[in-house]
């Protein structure tokens, strides 16, 4: 298979960091693994994307974590209120100048001490691996030995996305490894990929597990139809308009209709009696909630993958997603799994619909949880980086 092994490259690393990208990384290395595949995690010394950038929090090193081989390295300190200052910018939707995104790649996080190992031993490696892309280890790193640098990169339409010097970092690497079809034409658009080994892949999802929605009913107390939200509760995530929208919809239609939200943050509440915001739940209770919603929505505009809809679908539920989202709307079209809204009478004629034509909405649960395994149980993920990843070393 593989005579050297697979180096995977990210800011952080660790079991109980939260993250799309980190749990996708997670979940790549442990079936890769188990599967035979040599690899190791290269990361720094930093706990997580949530804390201090300048403090190393585990001690450098080599150290053993779930079975996979972890090499940390320490950071270097950053001038933080330099970095603040361009990545408000960016947030704010606005381009930086050469100066500021110079600035940005210098005091992002980053870790010398990594890139110096990676390029005093890479030739004991067949690849680097870098996930997710806007960070100083990716940007460095990927600069390392490009001829051997994939990436994982969950690429947004974003103003990060369209800075030259990733245009310039990104066009050099070997491939790109992509999470779902408007990701890969977006990094089209903005690289130039020409002469890359890149693929659109997807990500792995645990199917070997049940749902009972009169579980979840029974011991939560909710026997009224709902509309379920699951993820992370900020405005990055769109949920204040899925609240506002759904007061509206309560307005018009009455209060038959509750919405339960179930992970973690905090958003405000104008109705806590129809909106139950559950908090963090158990693994087996977030997958009863599937069961039991009449369907999920997810009204983020800001996704690369979106677990939350592929566990829906195999608890053989639709979803509601919005319609300014290329991946999750091009998901629904083509899994043929639910509907998509830009605005609210697209909202409310969506989930009127999906509320009036139960057995409708029943088959699109199913025909999503065909997509899902079909394309996206693990040992199809799994099969497919391998004959990914021996025909970019070859």
């Amino acid at each position: 298979m593989f005579n050297k092994p697979i180096a995977f490259v990210s800011p952080w690393y660790g079991e109980g960091i939260s993250g799309g990208a980190e749990a996708e990384l997670r979940g790549v290395v442990k079936h890769l693994q188990a599967a035979g595949v040599p690899l190791e995690v290269l990361s720094t010394c930093v706990k997580s994307f949530t804390d201090n950038w300048n403090v190393n929090y585990h001690k450098q090193g080599t150290t053993t974590e779930g079975g996979i081989l972890v090499r940390r390295f320490k950071v270097r300190r950053r001038n933080t209120r330099a970095f603040d200052a361009v990545n408000y910018k960016l947030m704010q939707g606005q381009r930086l100048s050469p100066r500021g995104e110079k600035v940005y790649c210098k005091e992002m996080i980053n870790s010398p001490r990594l890139y110096d190992y990676m390029a005093k031993n890479k030739d004991r490696y067949a690849l680097f691996v870098f996930i997710p892309y806007m960070f100083g280890t990716t940007y460095y790193g990927c600069q390392v030995e490009p001829s051997k640098s994939v990436l994982i990169p969950c690429f947004h339409d974003e103003p990060y996305a369209y800075m030259n010097c990733f245009r310039e970092a990104f066009s050099q690497v070997k491939g790109m490894v992509f999470n779902a079809e408007p990701e890969r034409e977006l990094a089209e658009r903005l690289f130039n990929t020409k002469g890359q080994t890149n693929i659109t892949m997807g990500i792995g999802v645990d199917t070997d597990w049940s749902c009972d929605a009169q579980r979840f009913r029974q011991k939560f107390g909710i026997d009224a139809p709902f509309v379920l939200y699951a993820g992370r509760k900020d405005e990055g995530k769109n949920v204040h308009t899925l609240i506002q929208y759904y007061e509206e919809y309560k307005r018009r239609h009455g209060d038959g209709l509750k919405l339960v939200l179930i992970g973690g943050g905090e958003v405000r509440n104008p109705d806590p009696q129809n909106i139950i915001d559950l908090g963090f739940v158990e693994v087996q209770d977030k997958y009863d909630a599937y069961a039991a919603a009449s369907f999920l929505c997810n009204p983020s505009m800001n996704e690369s993958f979106s677990l939350v809809i592929m566990e829906s679908w195999l608890a053989h539920r639709p979803v509601l997603v919005h319609g300014k989202c290329p991946v999750t709307r091009d998901f629904a079209v083509r899994a043929n799994g639910g509907l998509y809204f830009q605005n609210y009478g697209e909202f409310e004629g969506c989930v009127t619909y999906l509320l009036e034509h139960e057995s409708i909405a029943d088959q699109m649960g199913h025909n999503g949880h065909t997509f899902v395994s079909q394309n996206f149980a693990w040992d199809s993920i799994v099969k497919k980086y391998i004959d990914y990843f021996e025909s970019v070393v070859a």
